[in-house]
């Protein structure tokens, strides 16, 4: 079992503000191009001029790895949990190195994983799907069923409600994957819930909701609106072009682009059309907010704008030194797309606005860079998101003082890395 680092799995003691003034002064960063990070040309390179091992000899013949799994050099790119979090790995989660990723589509076998009673085989054949409650005639559908239906293709995020959680009370686990890693982004391909509603002559009110279950021994049953079902819910049975993985529900779950993670039922059987809400465990004892007064808000579905600085952090330090410098992140809303994203290397003192990768994606995740040079000064690097709703990231101080400190969920914070000048990234705190 691959594990994180034992200081990345230590709760942080909490910080002391780093100071600020270092951030003021320090002196002007000497202009270096790109090139002059390389070597001189004139200098002979063992490795340019001799014949390598890997130039001598035949390689791998096309069959060797079937599936196409990463090379060796990358077996540290996987999913980690962590072994105190949770008291047994079938009611668990596991977080994506979101640290050594790029772009924006996160490989299913690196997207984070959440089971409530562990993740089940369920072959395609033995798939059923029951739509029921208020409807004309109540369906069963196999897997053959749906495929029959016309499909769509999305990118979404799917996060989860705790993602962040930890970080409540103060700077914890020093690791973006373990600070914001419960999140992956993928191409979902499925039918649109709204055209199996139809079929079944659901009561199409917007008073109505539908509650919908997995197959698992937990089957996590949770409670969506009925103008959410029919907005941009999905029935999904493939992911980034290939079968659902059984850790992500295969063969048929869930997508309800935007809102937090636990509404994305795996392993999808059944769906009930119902005139209230139906106040499952997951929607009542779980998945709440608490408060700082000692009650809970509950149907705090959307996942709203957050971003988080994946490169330099904890787990990416910078090793190169003084010089050209690209610092990136990704950022995300479930409200929309995202429009800017800031970035802070002050501890929110001053911004500079980052080059998205492309133009955010509705309720996908969003890559963005800054391009810029580093001279070894010390940094409180931060990101700040803004979507096209005009809605922004806030700071944990402004989230604690609506919602104190005993939160679990929905936490969409700023996010501080100190780095030092020895390129050495830690998570701290700025108030």
């Amino acid at each position: 079992m691959n594990k994180p680092t034992d200081k990345a799995l230590l709760p942080k003691k909490n910080h002391s503000n780093p100071s600020r003034r270092a951030f003021l002064k320090g002196t002007a960063a000497t202009a270096i191009g790109v090139a002059g990070t390389a070597l001189a040309a004139e200098t002979p390179d063992p490795l340019i001029t001799d014949v390598q091992e890997w130039a001598s000899v035949t390689g791998a013949g096309v069959d060797e790895t079937p599936y196409g799994m990463p090379i060796s050099f990358e077996s540290d790119v996987v999913r980690r949990n962590v072994e105190w979090l949770t008291a047994s790995p079938i009611s668990s989660i596991n977080f994506t190195p979101i640290h050594a990723l790029e772009g924006t589509i996160t490989p299913q076998g690196c997207a984070f994983e959440r089971h409530h009673s562990g993740a089940i085989e369920l072959r395609k054949e033995d798939y059923r799907l029951l739509i029921n409650g208020l409807v004309d005639r109540p369906l069963v559908f196999t897997y053959q069923d749906l495929e029959r239906f016309p499909r769509e293709n999305h990118v979404y995020f799917c996060e989860c409600a705790a993602n962040t959680g930890m970080e409540w009370a103060g700077a914890q686990l020093n690791g973006v994957q373990f600070t914001h890693g419960m999140i992956h982004n993928m191409e979902y391909t499925g039918v649109p819930l709204k055209l199996l509603l139809k079929e079944v002559g659901a009561d199409l009110s917007n008073d109505n909701w539908v509650f919908v279950e997995g197959a698992d021994a937990s089957s996590n049953g949770r409670s969506l609106p009925m103008k959410k079902a029919l907005d941009d819910v999905l029935v999904a049975f493939k992911a980034n072009g290939e079968a659902l993985r059984m850790e992500h529900g295969y063969p048929v779950r869930l997508v309800v682009p935007g809102w937090e993670g636990n509404m994305w039922v795996k392993w999808l059987r059944r769906i009930e059309v119902t005139d209230a809400a139906i106040e499952s465990r997951e929607e009542t004892s779980k998945y709440t907010d608490v408060l700082s007064d000692g009650t809970s808000r509950k149907w705090t579905w959307v996942m709203d704008a957050k971003s988080v600085i994946t490169s330099p952090s904890p787990q990416s330090p910078i090793t190169h030194g003084s010089g050209p410098l690209v610092i990136s992140g990704l950022a995300w809303s479930g409200h929309g797309k995202i429009t800017r994203v800031d970035i802070s290397r002050d501890g929110g003192i001053s911004w500079e606005i980052a080059r998205l990768g492309k133009q955010g994606e509705s309720k996908a995740l969003t890559r963005f860079y800054l391009d810029t040079e580093w001279d070894g000064t010390e940094m409180l690097l931060q990101a700040r998101a803004i979507d096209e709703t005009g809605y922004v990231q806030p700071t944990k101080p402004q989230l604690r003082s609506l919602r104190g400190e005993n939160g679990v969920y929905h936490n969409n914070c700023i996010q501080t890395w100190f780095v030092n000048a020895d390129g050495i990234a830690e998570n701290v705190e700025v108030t």
